[in-house]
């Protein structure tokens, strides 16, 4: 049996990481693509100490419900719109279509990786991946945190060949969900989507993913002394049905007959 699956099948914990455990995290990293297609949470840009139900009052909290492939919405916890998107429909021309190659790739949903024994993502392949962001790159980065892991597994496992080095893989509990957690620190081959956000800092970070979406939902730079460096995420619900009205300033629906309409009438 596999040390650990998205099925949850567990084994007792370790505090060092064997082969089949790190193999299990970073297999993870690649996963969120094909594990959900919406997504609401909550989300602060810094890591967080308090006790459990506390960030409902954080000031910076951020309540977000996003459905691929770029639909995005995001509200203050007192309910004020910072951002939604508006072009989830358009469409693009002749020239457009046949002058750039990404147009060419599908959408990672409609493409298949390769599985490992575990349903994981052991390879993915060529797709038009992208996460929508807010504010900094690792807001898209902890949607698909595939910049820890690669897009695939190294030949050889040999010292500092995978993009991040792992410690202390355990699994844990994350606001309800269960979480895979570990002790990462970067390589040279570590490529952040974001260079000026990146999920690992040099030294050792502590970051969690997410088992039944692949979302990094905690990061914490544990070398960073009193700069607090990370973010955490409370995911609420997957794979919800969001109608478009919900990502565009206006609504698309007709006009309500029920409502007053007034004529102005010129004064002769």
């Amino acid at each position: 049996m596999a040390a650990w699956d998205s099925r949850n099948r567990h084994e007792p914990r370790a505090s060092g990481g064997r082969p089949g455990q790190a193999a299990a995290f970073r297999n993870l990293c690649r996963s969120s693509p094909w594990k959900w297609q919406s997504l609401r949470f909550e989300y602060l840009d810094r890591p967080f100490d308090g006790p459990a139900g506390t960030a409902d009052g954080a000031a910076d909290l951020v309540r977000a419900w996003l459905r691929r492939p770029g639909a995005l919405r995001l509200e203050t916890a007192a309910g004020l719109v910072l951002h939604s998107t508006t072009g989830i429909n358009d469409s693009r021309d002749g020239f457009y279509v046949s002058s750039t190659r990404k147009s060419w790739l599908l959408p990672p949903r409609l493409v298949n990786p390769v599985y490992d024994d575990d349903g994981l993502v052991r390879r993915r392949p060529e797709a038009a991946y992208g996460e929508p962001g807010f504010g900094n790159g690792r807001f898209a980065a902890a949607l698909d945190p595939v910049e820890l892991s690669g897009n695939a597994p190294v030949p050889m496992e040999f010292p500092n060949a995978n993009p991040v080095e792992l410690e202390s893989i355990s699994e844990v509990d994350h606001e309800g969900r269960p979480a895979l957690e570990a002790t990462i620190s970067p390589n040279s081959s570590y490529r952040p989507g974001d260079p000026g956000a990146p999920l690992c800092r040099p030294g050792r970070t502590l970051v969690r993913i997410d088992a039944g979406t692949g979302v990094c939902v905690a990061s914490r730079w544990l070398d960073g002394g009193p700069d607090a460096y990370g973010h955490w995420l409370r995911i609420v619900a997957v794979d919800e049905y969001m109608l478009d009205d919900l990502f565009l300033d206006r609504s698309m629906n007709l006009t309500d007959v029920r409502r007053h309409i007034s004529w102005d009438v010129p004064a002769d």
